[in-house]
């Protein structure tokens, strides 16, 4: 593994140092930040593109490294963010390290003159989420966030057709569903830390702990480190609502569930979420339950004039009028691909991306006062225009 030393000779970590402009025919330099399951995943999506070439990974536990280099040989390889921000052969950075690193990861790279692609949700706080677009903004960077519902076809198509050209009326309700199965105990398996794992780093801004084999296998289990199912599935399709209603916040949130299967094991983060929004002019219901036999995910606009339904891998139309068939469509495929290219060719073009930060900034919101909600124990009222909490 490269040491800090050899890689930081001679750099300065500017924007203005290590960012080009890029042409069409440019191979695009990526490294890669959190090369754990999902990290590792979208690196291969990534690899699918002809103009993209894996130059490092970085990880705080090698043995992730050594599974990803699997995919990618010959890259070089960190223990350090820093250490890989400062290589000039790194143009993007893809980060999919655990969500309570993803502002600092994000912005660092920002600043080292890196485009991003981070891994949803795009941040653990309220306050992050703006520093992030400042950042993107100031430094002249694409910041993508993998909200990759805004590139996917099965999505971009019904908007079109049923939403934006009326046929949906208007819309009073929406049903966002998201169920998982039944919750079982944590993984806690190695008990002893690996010699090579280093902890303090994956604890980064969070409070110090002694190593906790659950919290660092389960962290979406832990408030300390994301907000658990609102904002792991919560800003996916709280992001749809904002891609279909208009990119502005609720007026209230208010959550109803908690951790209702204990194991006992120091879990912080519900297992059973039901969040209600109240925007201008409609409601949203935002549901992820832990059901053993689960209803079909997938997000339900209720208009005057009909009701769609849609989800990764189809949409039905029914219109209200008598006698209507639906309109149904399915697509295979994962439409993390399309959100990745989308980035890659923003990369060049310097255009915003489908998920840019700034409408990320909005949609991270709902799921975020929906965890406040819980966790104050109260309805939160929220400014849409100044985009702040109201006092008690």
């Amino acid at each position: 593994m490269i040491t800090r030393r050899e890689a930081a000779k001679g750099a300065a970590l500017t924007a203005l140092s290590y960012s080009r402009v890029m042409g069409a025919n440019d191979r695009i330099g990526l490294g890669v930040i959190g090369t754990g399951g999902r990290g590792t995943y979208v690196m291969t999506l990534f690899q699918k593109n002809s103009d993209v070439e894996v130059r490092a990974l970085c990880d705080v536990y090698p043995a992730r490294i050594d599974e990803a280099q699997q995919k990618a040989p010959g890259t070089k390889t960190f223990g350090a963010h820093e250490d890989l921000l400062a290589l000039k052969e790194v143009d993007a950075v893809l980060i999919g390290s655990p969500d309570h690193w993803h502002k600092a990861h994000a912005v660092d790279a920002m600043n080292a003159g890196k485009d991003v692609y981070v891994e949803k949700p795009m941040c653990r706080t309220r306050e992050e989420a703006p520093l992030m677009v400042k950042a993107a903004r100031i430094n002249d960077r694409i910041l993508q966030i993998g909200v990759q519902q805004r590139s996917g076809p099965i999505y971009i198509e019904p908007l079109e057709l049923f939403v934006r050209t009326g046929k949906l009326g208007t819309i009073s309700h929406i049903d966002a569903i998201w169920h998982g199965g039944v919750t079982r105990r944590m993984v806690t398996e190695p008990a002893e830390k690996p010699s090579n794992l280093d902890w303090v780093r994956f604890l980064g801004p969070v409070k110090y702990r002694d190593w906790d084999p659950g919290q660092y296998l389960n962290f979406r289990a832990y408030l300390d480190f994301n907000g658990g199912k609102m904002t792991d599935f919560g800003h996916h399709w709280m992001d749809v609502v904002h891609m279909y209603m208009g990119e502005r916040a609720p007026r209230t949130a208010s959550f109803a569930g908690g951790i209702y299967y204990d194991f006992k094991d120091g879990r912080t983060a519900p297992d059973t979420c039901n969040a209600l929004f109240e925007y201008d002019g409609f409601s949203t219901l935002f549901q992820s339950n832990a059901y053993g036999n689960p209803p079909e995910y997938g997000i339900t606009f209720y208009g005057d004039k009909g009701r769609l339904f849609v989800n990764r891998n189809r949409y039905e139309f029914l219109s209200a009028e008598k006698g209507a068939q639906p309109v149904v469509k399915r697509t295979p495929g994962d439409i993390t691909a399309d959100h990745v290219r989308n980035f890659l060719d923003c990369c060049k073009s310097r255009k915003h991306p489908n998920g840019d930060c700034g409408v990320a900034s909005i949609s991270i919101l709902p799921p975020l006062l929906a965890v406040q909600s819980y966790v104050e124990k109260r309805q939160i009222r929220f400014d849409p225009d100044r985009l702040e909490v109201f006092p008690l």
